[in-house]
């Protein structure tokens, strides 16, 4: 009997740590990364893009500040230029992430200007050789293994500044 009521106990321990574990689990941080110059390619028009179009590349420095590691599985959300939304986007990373443990990752986004004619001011200062403003906007989905597959945000994940490549 109190062989039982021990392995109840510890039960009921691991499983309140488990729980509070779960409750406690922080988002990966993203920021710019500071050493990699966010870039703009404007795109000839094609078949597929009969107006044209822009590819953007942003370098994302991603952290981990949870004491375990986890994947972040997928992050979706909204791009937007010069305050005007660009692009939806939806990466499906699968980007092993272990305790307290940062890399930086490129996120490379594709625009059609026939689906967003609101971005002429973005064309116009691409053209002249002006940075162009970003804001990333989502929604990150991690896997923590046995914590679960929780889903964090909306929130504004990057935001920035792209030069044009020529």
């Amino acid at each position: 009997m109190r062989i039982v009521h021990g392995m109840l106990f510890l039960l009921v321990l691991v499983a309140s740590g488990c729980a509070t574990l779960g409750q406690g689990l922080l988002p990966p941080r993203f920021e710019v990364a500071e050493d990699r110059q966010g870039e703009l390619r404007l795109l000839l028009p094609t078949p597929a893009r009969p107006m044209g179009g822009a590819s953007v590349r942003i370098w994302a420095r991603v952290q981990n500040p949870n004491p375990f590691g986890l994947t972040l599985s997928a992050v979706d959300g909204t791009l937007f230029m010069e305050q005007r939304q660009a692009a939806l986007v939806d990466f499906p990373l699968g980007l092993p992430l272990g305790a307290a443990q940062d890399t930086v990752i490129p996120l490379d986004i594709g625009i059609n200007f026939a689906d967003v004619p609101a971005l002429r001011d973005v064309l116009t200062r691409a053209v002249v050789g002006s940075p162009v403003g970003y804001r990333l906007d989502g929604r990150m989905t991690v896997d923590a293994g046995m914590l679960g597959r929780p889903i964090f945000g909306p929130t504004t994940l990057l935001q920035g500044e792209v030069q044009t490549r020529r």
